[in-house]
């Protein structure tokens, strides 16, 4: 019989902890002003899946003496978050996958999927104590860890910035599409475009994501920045153009990244009202419909 991998894992495992060391030391570029992830609030959602062959005789038998039950794992990574010495959402999921493997060695490999719950501050003086949960875009990251008789190393490492919302309110077009009986679509050329984009990006050397060397760590802070300014910058012919010219500026200011991924929506708006006297504005209104997707390596 050939060998057989279960996995089983838990979702919704939120850990929040103060007063966190602060994430500073960041290469510095020109399309963003951001130095210091200050940590005073660090929250993250975190999934877990964890695979292996001893699992089988709790799905075939019933026999649960391989298996750590999900609210063991919950309270594993929560624990583990006051023990955790570094500043990244990627620096502790490496950090609890590889801790989780050492103390489960039956356990063969860890799936983890880390979404930061980002606050801000929400007093306007010094050394502020209030801050507010921040309902905008989130970074995520991934790993896959392994153990073997060779010891445990990553599969695989990913990060990322999810549900960004930008608007540019002119000098964006779309003409010289295919128009056949199908096209009820009109050609224009300046136009307000709304973009939803789903960011990722992946390392050349694993180790560089954790963000013990801030200096090659990539934050999600200047990914969102550096798109904010590419779309400011250029006027674009069509969301592909866009995030293509977004993707190699990333790739431009963080050589030390191999590749750099996308999914994009067009959310533009409909048009209410044409013309306004003397203004060059319009008014408009959601789409009647979800617009274009793209996915984008």
């Amino acid at each position: 019989m050939e060998q057989r991998i279960m996995t089983y894992g838990k979702g919704n495992v939120f850990a929040y902890r103060t007063f966190m060391k602060p994430l500073v030391g960041l290469k510095s570029i020109p399309e963003s002003a951001f130095e210091v992830r200050d940590n005073t609030v660090f929250g993250v959602e975190i999934t877990v899946e964890i695979g292996g062959a001893q699992f089988l005789p709790s799905f075939t038998d019933g026999d649960n003496s391989m298996v750590v039950a999900t609210d063991s794992m919950k309270n594993f990574i929560q624990r583990h978050l006051g023990s955790y010495e570094g500043t990244t959402v990627e620096g502790f999921i490496h950090y609890v996958s590889a801790e989780f493997l050492k103390t489960y060695r039956h356990v063969e490999s860890v799936k983890m999927t880390g979404v930061a719950l980002p606050f801000e501050g929400a007093y306007r003086g010094e050394g502020p104590l209030v801050f507010k949960r921040s309902r905008n875009e989130q970074s995520r990251a991934f790993i896959e860890m392994v153990q073997s008789d060779a010891g445990i190393e990553v599969a695989s490492q990913s990060s990322g910035v999810d549900d960004v919302q930008l608007v540019k309110v002119k000098d964006n077009s779309f003409v010289g599409f295919i128009r056949d009986e199908y096209t009820t679509l009109p050609e224009d050329g300046n136009r307000p475009l709304f973009i939803y984009l789903n960011i990722g990006w992946t390392y050349e050397h694993n180790s560089d994501a954790i963000g013990n060397i801030p200096a090659v760590y990539v934050a999600a802070e200047q990914v969102h920045d550096i798109a904010s300014t590419v779309f400011q910058e250029i006027a674009s012919p069509s969301i592909q153009s866009l995030i293509y010219q977004i993707g190699c500026r990333v790739l431009e200011r963080f050589p030390q990244l191999t590749q750099v991924t996308f999914e994009s929506q067009n959310r533009t708006w409909d048009t209410v009202v044409e013309t306004i006297p003397e203004s060059e504005g319009k008014v408009y209104t959601e789409p009647s419909f979800r617009m274009g997707f793209n996915v984008s390596p």
